[in-house]
């Protein structure tokens, strides 16, 4: 994936899922401290910026490829981390990152996934989701805010919309950003002891910690039955900020050499250009 990191700890084995057994605070698959991530991560922009522009510019050639990260995590895990550390290494024009909040009235009269097809990236992009329609199946679970038939239908429709995705182009990183309750626990009280985050706090963030345990069981779930050949989990130990925005940023760069996008050949005549254009004289 990079030099002294290896992507294959971070994808999620298929099976059951156990997210205890999973450290929040390890490293895998890269020694060095927080310095040499840091480091690391800022050696990576050049490359991951060079790629993100050629896969933007095989568009012109009529290429529909694109890329979707998936970012899901409990309240604090880093999403928003991620989008200036890691995305924002990238060239803007070619991200389209996507909020998703509580659905509004128009998107809950139409399927779950009505609005996340809205959001797919076009072809040559790289779409951010922050938080996706994964929140139908954990939220939703933890809140009971469908009936648990409806619940079990989701996961397949799940499977199936993000296979049609991968057959029309689209390659899919989903990470699950995972931290522990104490961590959670820090960062919040940290938002509490400083009158500049305090925007970022909720009291409802206290009220979901308290079903830690069920969003625990609704994300196990989650992973098991959607973890697929066409897009797989990657579980990021994220208690350490420096090291999530690593790994991200190493599964993200990793995908795109895979990728390997071309800059597309020019459609008109390279030679013939030039000549026209040392010929001409604009002022007469």
């Amino acid at each position: 994936m990079m030099s002294g990191m290896n992507a294959l700890p971070l994808r999620l084995p298929p099976g059951p899922v156990d997210l205890t057994s999973i450290r929040t605070d390890e490293t895998p698959g890269f020694e060095g401290d927080k310095a040499a991530g840091e480091r690391a991560l800022a050696g990576l922009g050049p490359e991951l910026s060079e790629l993100q522009e050629r896969l933007f510019a095989e568009r012109t050639a009529g290429s529909s490829r694109r890329l979707l990260l998936v970012l899901q995590g409990m309240d604090t895990s880093g999403k928003g981390g991620i989008l200036r550390h890691t995305v924002g290494l990238m060239d803007p024009q070619g991200v389209k990152i996507t909020a998703f909040k509580a659905p509004i009235e128009e998107e809950l009269a139409h399927d779950f996934l009505w609005r996340i097809r809205r959001a797919v990236p076009e072809p040559g992009y790289i779409g951010v989701f922050d938080r996706s329609h994964y929140e139908d199946v954990l939220i939703a679970r933890v809140h009971q805010l469908a009936d648990p038939g409806e619940i079990e239908r989701r996961y397949p429709a799940i499977n199936e919309f993000e296979s049609e995705l991968a057959e029309a182009g689209t390659v899919i990183v989903k990470c699950m950003l995972h931290i522990s309750a104490e961590e959670q626990k820090k960062r919040l009280l940290a938002r509490l002891d400083d009158p500049k985050k305090y925007w970022k706090f909720s009291p409802g963030d206290i009220d979901e910690r308290a079903r830690w345990a069920a969003y625990r069981e609704a994300y196990e779930i989650a992973l098991e039955r959607t973890n697929t050949e066409a897009a797989p989990w990657h579980v990021v130990p994220s208690d350490r900020k420096w090291y999530r925005n690593l790994a991200v940023a190493g599964l993200v760069l990793e995908t795109l050499r895979r990728m390997d996008p071309v800059w597309p050949p020019p459609a008109f005549d390279v030679e013939e250009q030039r000549a026209r254009l040392l010929n001409e004289d604009p002022v007469s």
